[in-house]
């Protein structure tokens, strides 16, 4: 006879995971690592090829990689040339092309040159109004002087009430300065969307309505990329990175 309180005094065991959660397991923990490896990949490989779509539109045919190779080997011939897709060297003439560009432009010939084509440029109403603004947007992103956000921070955004994570470039300058109350200094913050941080809004602050953060831009970056799902600091995101954390006695 069956003892009513043997389930009690001897619970039942745990069933041990089977075969397909096991493959499940590894299939999540590989996906895991495969996902951003093959991710980065294709967009370098995607990107390459669209600077190489690009570049090689503007080389003669007869100086493409595929057509020197067969050059190379011989096959003058329609019928036993091959087809060599070169992944990369648009870029590689890319490169090449921007240092030479760029070491005839130091130089007082390049200089007089480029002043020339300039004024060239600013008498074609357009075409003029293009490359200023394309030029100003190139000097701010690739300039050596170490222009970029200064700090991320907390503004409230769209709201009173509602927080959303900015950077600040500068302080307000020029006329946005003049025409904004005297009585406090205001900051122009950079408002990124998610996940596409290269758009946003450009909003003017007060001083003291913005919150500076501990973290880095980067890991502001992160954090809005990630749709708030990667925090600096993954034990508490109220404080700095881990790496930032002092030392705590043992």
């Amino acid at each position: 006879m069956n003892n009513p309180f043997e389930d009690e005094t001897h619970p039942p065991q745990p069933r041990k995971p089977g075969l397909f959660a096991h493959l499940r397991a590894a299939f999540l923990t590989g996906l895991v690592v495969v996902a951003p490896i093959g991710l980065t990949a294709y967009v370098i490989w995607t990107v390459i090829g669209w600077v190489d779509g690009w570049v090689l539109t503007f080389v003669p045919s007869s100086y493409h990689p595929d057509a020197l190779i067969n050059r190379f080997l011989g096959y003058t011939e329609p019928g036993e040339q091959i087809h060599i897709n070169l992944r990369g060297a648009g870029v590689v003439i890319f490169l090449i092309f921007t240092v030479v560009v760029g070491w005839i432009a130091k130089g007082l010939v390049g200089r007089s040159l480029i002043r020339w084509a300039e004024n060239l440029v600013d008498r074609t109403p357009v075409v003029r109004s293009i490359y200023n603004g394309v030029k100003q947007i190139a000097e701010t992103v690739f300039s050596q002087s170490g222009t970029s956000f200064d700090k991320a921070c907390l503004i409230e955004y769209p709201r009173r009430g509602i927080w959303a994570i900015g950077f600040v470039s500068t302080k307000a300058k020029g006329e946005v300065a003049r025409r904004t109350p005297e009585d406090e200094k205001y900051l122009s913050v950079f408002v990124p969307t998610t996940p596409n941080p290269t758009s946003g809004f450009l909003l003017f602050f007060p001083e003291s309505d913005v919150i500076l953060l501990d973290m880095t831009v980067e890991d502001a970056a992160k954090l809005v990329i990630s749709a708030g799902l990667v925090y600096p600091n993954p034990k508490d995101p109220t404080q700095p990175p881990a790496e930032q954390l002092p030392d705590t006695p043992q």
